[in-house]
């Protein structure tokens, strides 16, 4: 079926006039009359009947009107999202570890919008752990991730783009709490709360305690460094996370990690060789270019 020959039944729906239709869509009336012909011919029905010097619809005429404009109305919606992907629009779905969500991604996202003023651009930002997150990329669910590397995934292109240093957090009233600084080897005595498999951070720390030959007391296993923090906050145990911005407004003694050192680095992660709207290359780029690595 003839997409051009469509559009002809809808203006000639609309004018009521074969003249009047041509006249406006920039054809002849014998072209309009043999497109409409063979549109009938193709349905086996009749579409238009005579109404004097005008047409009418028919019957069948008016229950494939009401189709056809939809489907055109939809057909010249989607094009028009895709031209404007093209030229460097849409959304992107971007997703990130939650300790990112207070200064890194909305700092990064606001200068790139900042850089485009023009476009119409937007993000749709989805929050999890590192695993769950490159889920998401391979199901398609995120154009683009900062997360944590995984050394076993070999379809993820991990491009260094941040990083945040590791301390030891402590209740206020604990008895670490009057140190600044601490070798890891003194945590041991005490029950601590640690990441879980999934989280990106855990085979780091991991790493860490086996620099020094023991392991920690494990009191839980939790996902998220915002949650770890207010069980710490309420003497639930001690750990070794993130240096973020919010543990400066909790009650909890935040120490650096004299021994071993490990500072802690965020990545972009992409699907290799997929390819990227416009629109996600330009924020990639952005990124790589800004970054601080």
């Amino acid at each position: 079926m003839n997409l051009y020959h469509l559009r002809y039944f809808i203006t000639l729906a609309h004018l009521e006039h074969y003249t009047k239709a041509a006249e406006k869509l920039m054809i002849t009336q014998p072209s309009l009359s043999s497109a409409i012909s063979s549109l009938e011919k193709e349905l086996g029905v009749s579409l238009f009947e005579k109404d004097g010097r005008n047409v009418v619809l028919t019957k069948c005429g008016k229950m494939f009107f009401g189709a056809v404009q939809e489907s055109l109305e939809i057909l010249d919606s989607n094009v028009n999202i895709l031209k404007s992907i093209s030229n460097g629009e849409g959304i992107i779905d971007l997703a990130f570890l939650r300790t990112l969500g207070s200064d890194f991604v909305p700092d990064v996202t606001s200068a790139f919008l900042q850089s485009y003023p023009e476009k119409e651009i937007k993000f749709h930002f989805h929050t999890g752990v590192t695993a769950d997150i490159i889920q998401g990329l391979k199901d398609r669910k995120y154009d683009i991730a900062f997360c944590s590397k995984i050394k076993e995934e070999h379809t993820i292109d991990f491009i260094p783009i941040a990083k945040q240093e590791l301390v030891l957090i402590v209740p206020t009233n604990h008895p670490l709490a009057n140190k600044n600084t601490i070798d890891l080897i003194e945590t041991i005595p005490y029950p601590q709360i640690i990441f879980t498999k999934k989280s990106g951070l855990r085979p780091i720390i991991d790493d860490l305690f086996n620099q020094i030959g023991k392991q920690p007391k494990v009191a839980y296993e939790v996902e998220e460094d915002q949650v770890i923090a207010g069980l710490v906050s309420k003497n639930f145990g001690i750990a070794v996370c993130p240096n973020m911005p919010m543990l400066n407004s909790m009650n909890l003694k935040v120490l650096q990690i004299a021994s071993p050192n490990w500072e802690r680095f965020f990545y972009l992660a992409v699907i290799k060789d997929r390819q990227l709207t416009p629109v996600v290359q330009k924020f990639k780029d952005f990124v790589v270019e800004h970054s601080k690595i």
